[in-house]
């Protein structure tokens, strides 16, 4: 088979998983929506909840990570795959242990990856504005929301720790969500 063929059945094989749990996807997104708007609602019990999920996430990963460094303690890397999960145990602790402080943290580092991102973005657009012609411009205004988006969480320190992360977590369900029930319902429709 030639490339392009793979990658048409691949496509047609998709598309009849999609129509055959067109059901699946539209009752996830419905979820997605409930749980997004409730986010939305109440962003401080979301943030809170998000910051203990990430303090469990870093403690399982880290205690599965230190098993398999040990298991495979002859493997080059030792040292640094050891700093790793002992980092990820600490991180998952500290999260666990003083959740609201971590929510802080959290949101301090959010607000710092928005900056970033904000600033990545503006220099992008402006480097290939000859290449993108009229397109630059979206991403100059993309770069500018995650500039503004930045100074309203930064700024709102330490208040804006308990809605922050909540409220972001929030909008992604809600769109998310909003895009697996429109998936659905033209699969349903297809």
């Amino acid at each position: 088979m030639t490339i392009p063929q793979d990658i048409s059945d691949l496509k047609s094989k998709m598309s009849a998983a999609v129509r055959e749990h067109w059901k699946a996807f539209l009752i996830e997104g419905i979820l997605l929506v409930i749980f997004g708007l409730a986010a939305m609602i109440v962003p401080p019990l979301a943030s809170l909840a998000v910051t203990i999920f990430l303090g469990w996430m870093f403690l399982i990963s880290g205690v599965a990570g230190l098993a398999l460094t040990f298991w495979a303690r002859k493997m080059p890397g030792f040292w640094w795959s050891l700093i790793s999960a002992v980092l990820a145990i600490v991180a998952g602790a500290v999260l666990l242990a003083q959740p609201v402080q971590g929510t802080f943290t959290l949101t301090v580092v959010v607000g710092a990856y928005f900056l970033a991102e904000g600033v990545a973005t503006i220099m992008y657009a402006l480097e290939h504005r000859r290449e993108l012609s009229k397109r630059w411009s979206w991403l100059l205004v993309a770069g500018i929301m995650d500039l503004l988006i930045a100074a309203i969480i930064i700024t709102g320190l330490p208040g804006s720790a308990l809605w922050a992360i909540g409220l972001l977590v929030g909008i992604n369900l809600l769109f998310g969500g909003a895009s697996l029930i429109g998936m659905a319902l033209a699969a349903r429709n297809a």
